[in-house]
């Protein structure tokens, strides 16, 4: 125990291995997330996207009649990948400001484009726009993969509309019902998250080229005060990022209430993942369902014959802290004074994160697998259940 108690270096000497192991690593990425998920929510992602929206706003601004050149453009679209993230960070230590740094790392990649990265923005319009398009693709990798889950639940229920069990209130035995009927719960549920996370998903607009304060002050002066032409390149921005929709009114933020909307519907998910896992769990300890048990599983390190539904109870664990995160986009958006203060930056950065990537339905990570409902057949990522007297066996791949 003493080498546990030693300096980070004594302790370097001591377990020799890879770098990545010797600090903190969340396990949303390394045990929960798809690997679609991780990337989207990864600083490559993030960044690139930034340099992806000074392109965008300087060709827009090109169109609409300011002095940038072809070849600045080029030199621009040439570097979007090309990212030190060394000088990023260096830089950002020295002038203690996340964009600014990118600023000059994408110029020092750039030098022609140099003066016109960036020009008459702030840095919501990268920080915010990129947090919604990141947001909007999470939800475009969520949400077929949900109705997938939906789609092979529908078939079990179909399947087994017909095989009596006991039904409960209370927890206490109760009139007859049938599997298909009792999946039909879990069903229904699961039809209003998709709802609910596709109403959220397609209320998404971007924030667009708005200005410190949402006046477009910054871009009025560009353009001479000429306001159509700031209109026109708020709607090409808005284009090139893929929306079709920007917010109409922003202060220097979007809405922070956008957030309580994203994260309530996820939250929603979470409590209906919960509630399924639940009745599976309870079900499991009848012996009416049953999780899959592979062939090298251990059950329990003293007692290995246990078969417990330890993929249900790893569901639970996540709805649970998916429900308790929705307080904290409340709290964010009840004091965001004005047009805007920067206490929501850091928590922003946390949070998003949290909440989308374990709900990636991915057959590969650790993430809520189990709502792959296959009828009959045994698929990869998929959960069969197999009927076999007044039973119910779930297995899985």
């Amino acid at each position: 125990m003493a080498g546990i108690q030693n300096s980070a270096g004594e302790m370097d000497n001591k377990f020799p291995c890879k770098d990545e192991y010797r600090k903190y690593r969340s396990p949303l990425v390394a045990r929960y997330a798809s690997p679609e998920m991780a990337f989207n929510f990864s600083d490559v992602k993030k960044f690139t996207t930034w340099r992806k929206l000074w392109l965008y706003l300087a060709k827009a601004q090109q169109t609409i009649g300011l002095d940038i050149k072809d070849d600045q453009l080029k030199e621009m679209e040439d570097n979007v990948g090309n990212i030190d993230f060394e000088m990023a960070a260096a830089e950002e230590r020295k002038r203690r400001h996340d964009v600014m740094a990118h600023v000059y790392t994408f110029a020092q990649c750039c030098p022609r484009a140099a003066s016109i990265i960036h020009l008459g923005a702030t840095s919501c319009y990268v920080g915010d726009n990129t947090d919604l398009i990141v947001i909007s693709d999470a939800f475009n990798l969520l949400l077929p993969r949900l109705a997938r889950c939906i789609q092979r639940l529908a078939s079990f229920a179909e399947a087994q509309k017909n095989l009596p069990t006991l039904g409960f209130t209370h927890y206490q035995p109760a009139q007859l019902t049938t599997v298909g009927k009792r999946a039909c719960l879990w069903l229904s549920d699961l039809l209003m998250d998709l709802r609910n996370l596709t109403r959220v998903r397609d209320d998404l607009r971007f924030r667009g080229v708005k200005g410190t304060t949402g006046t477009q002050a910054s871009f009025l002066a560009l353009f001479d005060g000429d306001g159509e032409k700031v209109d026109r390149l708020d709607r090409l921005v808005t284009e090139m990022a893929g929306f079709q929709r920007s917010y109409i009114v922003t202060g220097q933020t979007y809405s922070r209430k956008v957030d309580i909307d994203v994260l309530s519907a996820l939250a929603g998910l979470g409590a209906t993942i919960h509630k399924v896992c639940t009745d599976l769990r309870l079900l499991a300890n009848l012996k009416e369902v049953e999780e899959p048990f592979e062939t090298d599983q251990i059950g329990s390190s003293a007692m290995p014959y246990k078969r417990n539904p330890m993929r249900s109870e790893r569901c639970c664990s996540l709805a649970r802290h998916l429900m308790t995160l929705v307080g904290d986009p409340l709290q964010t958006h009840a004091v965001q004074w004005f047009e805007r203060t920067l206490d929501d930056s850091a928590n922003s950065i946390v949070l998003l994160p949290v909440h989308l990537p374990w709900c990636s339905f991915d057959e590969h990570s650790r993430g809520p697998t189990p709502w792959l409902f296959d009828g009959d057949d045994i698929s990869p990522g998929g959960h069969a259940f197999h009927v076999s007297g007044n039973f119910v066996r779930g297995e899985f791949t």
